[in-house]
């Protein structure tokens, strides 16, 4: 039985992995920050007691901080893959927070890898790049872009990436980044823009919230659905030879175009009245079912812009070019844009307690995601 070792497995990426990885067999590790409040919900329903002889899942206290903790861990776990998810993710946040995003993302990486040199195991190493290493570099992006971060995180993730491929090509470890581009699901976290987008169109609907406060809604990206960039890591990391691969689905859509596909997907057709931070949505339209069942009127102002989360350097677009992913690792993505919209906003209005269009079931049915029984499973907010 393989075993693998996840960083970051309490996280939208490491809650898929493990379950993709449970499904296939492997004996699965996961590394996790000590709380006196319980953090594990994305991953709850994999739990299994360590005393049953059958239990697969195991988890271990630590920190990407803690080299002599990391360093015991691959040690005694002696996993045959490791998958480096973990990091101070959310790039806003990485402005207010540069040393401690740069230590965690950027030297958390280099952690592990000394630990895996130092313990002298044969594993095999994933770790978690990112698009925003692209920066303003013109799309499409692919694996031979240069990369002009433009954000302390992807900074952080620069050095991460050229980390890995330096203890490649030093020391023959078998090391991979995967440059993923944004992938979402119903276990993003909730102040990340795509979820915090899809649970206000819950709240507005249910009354339970009145406004959505954004920032830049220009910003272009390339979205894809999490279950199937999990898939993905495990792939990279089954090649005869290790290799650094660009994931994403070729499309790139505004956060203005994820807005009002989320909204017209809760039952709401917006306008917009004004310029730049003076800008707000507006509601144009009510479904006829939503207009017997909420007390939204038309013209109520839903969208306002808050500066606060414009970012101090933007990243106007992101596209990826797949090219290379799918004729080496014969990987083509399934969920495009509207579906992943559709999938988000039914699994938040379920959470807010109303009845979803219930597109989101037939739709991963369609498309053969079916090695995970709770792919919409959620953290309640």
């Amino acid at each position: 039985m393989k075993k693998a070792l996840i960083t970051g497995i309490t996280g939208q990426d490491g809650s898929y992995l493990a379950e993709f990885l449970l499904s296939k067999g492997y004996e699965v590790h996961g590394l996790i920050r000590r709380s006196s409040t319980f953090n594990t919900d994305r991953i709850n329903h994999l739990y299994q007691d360590p005393h049953d002889p059958n239990a697969r899942l195991f988890l271990h206290y630590g920190d990407l901080s803690d080299s002599g903790q990391i360093t015991n861990l691959i040690y005694n776990i002696q996993p045959d893959e490791i998958y480096h998810l973990a990091a101070q993710s959310h790039v806003r946040v990485s402005f207010d927070m540069p040393e401690f995003t740069g230590d965690i993302s950027g030297l958390g990486t280099t952690r592990l890898l000394e630990a895996v040199r130092r313990s002298g195991i044969k594993t095999k190493f994933y770790q978690a790049s990112s698009s925003e290493m692209f920066g303003d570099a013109l799309p499409p992006q692919n694996e031979e872009t240069h990369f002009r971060p433009r954000s302390p995180y992807a900074a952080a993730k620069v050095y991460a990436y050229w980390m890995t491929v330096n203890y490649r090509n030093g020391y023959n470890m078998f090391a991979c980044n995967g440059i993923l581009f944004n992938h979402e699901s119903p276990r993003r976290g909730e102040t990340f823009v795509t979820r915090k987008i899809t649970r206000a169109v819950a709240n507005i609907v249910a009354g339970k919230q009145k406004r959505l406060y954004l920032g830049n809604l220009e910003a272009r990206r390339d979205w894809g659905f999490a279950p199937e960039y999990v898939v993905c890591q495990w792939l990279m990391l089954q090649q005869d030879k290790p290799e650094d691969y660009v994931i994403g689905t070729g499309e790139s859509r505004s956060v203005r175009e994820f807005v009002e596909l989320a909204f017209r997907q809760g039952g709401i057709e917006l306008e917009w009245n004004g310029e730049g931070a003076n800008e707000k949505g507006i509601v144009h339209s009510l479904t006829s079912n939503l207009q017997l069942s909420t007390s939204i009127k038309i013209g109520e102002t839903v969208i306002e812009i808050d500066t606060k989360y414009f970012r101090p350097t933007e990243v106007d677009f992101l596209r990826a070019d797949i090219t290379k992913a799918q004729k080496r690792l014969g990987w083509t993505p399934k969920v495009m844009f509207e579906e992943l919209v559709k999938i988000m906003v039914d699994s938040d209005m379920r959470l807010a307690g109303l009845k979803p269009l219930g597109e989101s079931e037939k739709i991963l049915r369609q498309k053969g995601i079916d090695w995970t029984g709770t792919s919409l499973h959620q953290v309640k907010a």
